[in-house]
């Protein structure tokens, strides 16, 4: 099972931001399981704090804004994009400004202070979301367009088209997430010389340069206007003449620019609060419409809270229904489990397969036949004590009792051809033969029941 993690001690990174010009730093911290991303305004008295979640986002104009009452903190799109990408679950980041510097405009720095400090696996499991179907988001008005469909892997393509002959269509793709630090970090935020009058309008790139971020001068316009905003932005003048890309590096890549988009995409991805297992397909995507899509996709993990195991009827069983009768003292008809078909040091996946010769159904009941709630929690702990019992020496010389039950919830009816899917997690080590569990059961991608149980591990006279 894959584990949580987060880092392994803290980093520091120091530079002026890209909207306001301060001098900042951020800071990112080791943080407990299930912590999540939070961000910290050390600089505001008492020290606020706002959950990196994509209903936290209230501004997405140049930037993805995270606000919470009168706290801000902007531009935090680059450094959780490299915390996403390499798969740290929480983190504690602290900021002495309203926003995250700029640094170069790209996530590698952010990457590389990660690869120094290290990664450090926690106890808890990784709280992965699957894509079990097609999740849409589109924006009439702007063309723009994202989808996300199943897959086994985290992958993204983008592709923008642009009003320019420099960048009018292009497309970046990357099939494997670890791919991220040489194919996507790298790449530069950029901006077009038609667009850098309005931002500085709108008090925003007060530390923007040509370090921070590609120029693409595209359109001609007067010496004297070229001049200005060059004053403005506190750059060396250039020949109005001269089209073209405006940067002090050159390009990395003839697709830098989408590159870039789809960095922005990974971090504002990060604002779904848990890692996800689809491929992304993203057209003329923006801070607004990843945002939109975060919040999409987050509507639908609380839409199914506890996600259903994964079950392909026509994989070979870990256990079939002879190994279960080695392991369980259960005979007709208090046998409750059929197969087990997942299995690892803390969690187990089984099945039940309900027909209408059930000999419950005789009295429960004859004219509308439900599988009584009980029995499901008899099942689930069946489950638990093939999990527990697998790990003995002669498992066959073991039972396991229920000591407690707690927390039960029924959420829907068992009737005759449901399929029963059974997922059980240990809450805790085995100490003096008790086991604390917690178990699930699903029809398809409904949770029909689950419950927490405490059971014991007698050896047989």
């Amino acid at each position: 099972m894959t584990k949580q993690t987060t880092l392994k001690g803290s980093f520091s990174l120091f530079g002026k931001g890209l909207h306001t010009g301060l001098n900042l730093t951020v800071t990112f911290n080791p943080a407990p399981e299930n912590t999540g991303y939070v961000i910290q305004r050390i600089d505001i008295e008492g020290q606020p704090t706002i959950k990196a979640i994509a209903e936290k986002v209230i501004d997405t104009q140049r930037g993805t804004v995270l606000g919470e009452g009168d706290i801000r903190v902007s531009t935090v799109e680059h450094g959780l994009a490299a915390l996403y990408a390499k798969g740290i679950d929480n983190c504690l980041i602290q900021v002495n400004g309203p926003e995250f510097p700029i640094l170069d405009g790209s996530a590698i720095q952010y990457v590389e202070k990660i690869n120094q400090i290290g990664i450090e696996e926690q106890n808890a499991p990784k709280d992965w979301y699957i894509i079990r179907k097609k999740i849409e988001v589109k924006d009439d008005k702007t063309g723009a367009e994202i989808t996300i469909l199943p897959d086994d892997e985290f992958s993204i393509t983008a592709m923008c088209s642009f009003e320019s002959k420099f960048i009018s269509s292009q497309f970046a793709t990357i099939e494997n997430i670890k791919k991220f630090e040489k194919e996507i970090a790298p790449a530069r935020t950029f901006v077009f010389v038609r667009d850098i009058e309005p931002l500085l309008h709108a008090n925003l790139i007060k530390g923007g340069d040509l370090d921070n971020a590609i120029v693409i001068y595209e359109k001609q316009t007067t010496q004297e206007r070229l001049d200005m905003l060059a004053d403005m932005l506190n750059v060396p003048h250039m020949d109005a003449n001269n089209l073209g890309y405006i940067q002090s590096k050159p390009l990395m890549w003839d697709n830098e620019c989408t590159r870039h988009k789809l960095l922005d995409i990974v971090g504002d991805m990060a604002l779904i609060g848990k890692p996800i297992k689809g491929r992304i397909i993203a057209t003329r995507p923006g801070h607004t419409i990843n945002n939109k899509f975060a919040r999409a996709v987050r509507k639908e993990i609380k839409k199914h809270e506890i996600q259903a195991p994964i079950y392909d009827p026509n994989t070979e069983p870990i256990m079939d229904n002879l190994r279960i009768r080695e392991l369980l003292p259960h005979r007709y008809p208090m046998q409750l489990v059929d197969k087990v078909v997942e299995l690892g040091a803390t969690t187990i996946v089984g099945i039940k397969n309900i027909t209408s010769n059930e000999p419950f159904f005789t009295g429960h009941f004859p004219q509308e036949p439900v599988m009584p709630g009980v029995l499901q929690i008899e099942a689930m702990a069946q489950c638990g004590g093939l999990l527990v019992l697998n790990t003995l020496e002669e498992p066959e010389r073991w039972s396991t009792y229920f000591m407690k039950i707690n927390d039960v919830k029924f959420r829907q009816k068992v009737v005759p051809g449901d399929t029963l899917i059974f997922k059980v997690d240990l809450l805790a080590p085995v100490r003096h033969g008790v086991s604390s569990m917690r178990g699930y059961v699903f029809v398809g991608d409904q949770l029909v029941s689950e419950a927490t149980f405490t059971a014991q591990i007698v050896k047989n006279k």
